[in-house]
């Protein structure tokens, strides 16, 4: 079911087609952005996570073209996206470059594509942290998908979306963020095991909501400080003898931490106590227990502050202060971090009081206007 905001997006993208195009759409398709609840930085070393799809992210409205070319205008860009399907070499700068690394990956894997022209309109916030850029590959995979007339099964597209990130857009990023684009229904939690591709769908408790709030400040992933993580991350599993960080338990990891460099020794305790606090969060979630719940997402932050060290000044605030919120149960940054968003936990129908102390306080100490949405 699509909510008002949502319809609204989908009539504008339409109507924008429909103005540029001289008729309506053969096919408009969706792809929803995420914020991730707890399970950070864990997905790349076959852990637990924890996301949910927002009602915010990716819509085209397309029509096929018989030339083999792909021709994508988007809402508050100047100049559209052009692919020639025969032939994807050379790069394509900025945005383009996640439409033709989409396309590659498919042709890869052996999917006859068909060319297509279509409108554009991304409403998650660029670089916060909500996967914006995992909504744009899986919405162009499920674009390309519509013209085909096939029916590709989610985890096909996540894979193939990562894969693009991967090796044509340089992000060395997990699967979480395509596989919650591609699969995970809106209004639930998905707890999603990224080795197995095990998933659960779970409910929040009835008495709380979720309420993001961007603190304004960015980061490129492709620096090397994301990059810089997973080659600790993986140093540190050498070191403990082990495949991946998934595979050592806390209190083994607790034996033979002092074996290892202090450096990678921080990294891993971050993502293996990350993993617990994703298992025991789900505990939480299906005892009713927002309170215990809460802990895990402030614990989760701290980790992320002081063993992962991805957070910076403004997320350090932020989660203050919406942790110190007399509604809130716990907060903490979401998304990879050095700059972004922090995801709250906050009592039902508390959402814009919250939002309103919260902003306020944090604008008096940063000149900075945060973004929020409230998910219900």
């Amino acid at each position: 079911m699509i909510d008002p905001t949502m319809n609204r997006t989908r009539s504008m993208v339409m109507k924008r087609f429909e103005e540029r195009f001289d008729e309506a759409p053969s096919h408009v398709v969706f792809t929803p952005g995420r914020v991730n609840l707890i399970g950070e930085h864990t997905d790349y070393n076959d852990g637990f996570v924890l996301p949910t799809a927002l009602d915010l992210g990716v819509w085209i409205a397309l029509r096929p073209r018989e030339d083999n070319r792909v021709l994508l205008h988007s809402k508050g860009r100047k100049n559209p996206t052009e692919l020639r399907l025969t032939d994807l070499s050379g790069g394509i700068p900025h945005w383009g470059k996640y439409v033709q690394g989409v396309a590659w990956a498919l042709k890869e894997a052996g999917y006859t594509l068909h060319g297509w022209e279509g409108e554009m309109i991304g409403d998650v916030p660029a670089g916060a942290g909500l996967s914006s850029s995992a909504a744009l590959e899986v919405a162009v995979a499920r674009a390309f998908e519509a013209v085909a007339g096939e029916t590709w099964l989610p985890i096909n597209i996540a894979r193939l979306a990562q894969k693009a990130e991967n090796e044509w857009v340089g992000m060395p990023c997990g699967i979480m963020d395509q596989m919650t684009a591609a699969a995970a229904p809106p209004g639930k939690l998905m707890y999603f095991d990224c080795r197995t591709f095990d998933m659960q769908l779970l409910e929040l408790p009835t008495s709380v909501e979720l309420v993001v709030i961007d603190t304004m400040t960015r980061r490129s992933l492709t620096e090397s400080r994301y990059r810089n993580r997973r080659v600790e991350c993986e140093g540190a599993a050498k070191a403990l003898q082990v495949q991946s960080l998934r595979d050592i338990s806390a209190p083994d990891f607790g034996q033979k931490a002092r074996q290892i460099d202090p450096l990678l020794r921080k990294r891993a305790m971050h993502v293996i106590h990350e993993n617990a606090r994703v298992q025991r969060a789900v505990q939480a979630i299906l005892e009713g227990d927002p309170s215990a719940l809460g802990v895990l997402l402030n614990a989760g932050h701290e980790s992320l502050r002081e063993d992962f060290e991805v957070t910076n000044d403004e997320l350090n605030l932020l989660a203050g202060l919406a942790q110190e919120h007399d509604t809130c149960y716990g907060a903490r940054m979401t998304g990879a971090g050095f700059g972004g968003c922090v995801v709250a936990l906050v009592r039902k129908d508390e959402g814009e009081r919250f939002v309103h102390d919260v902003g306020a306080q944090y604008e008096s100490h940063t000149e900075l206007a945060p973004w929020s949405h409230i998910l219900r």
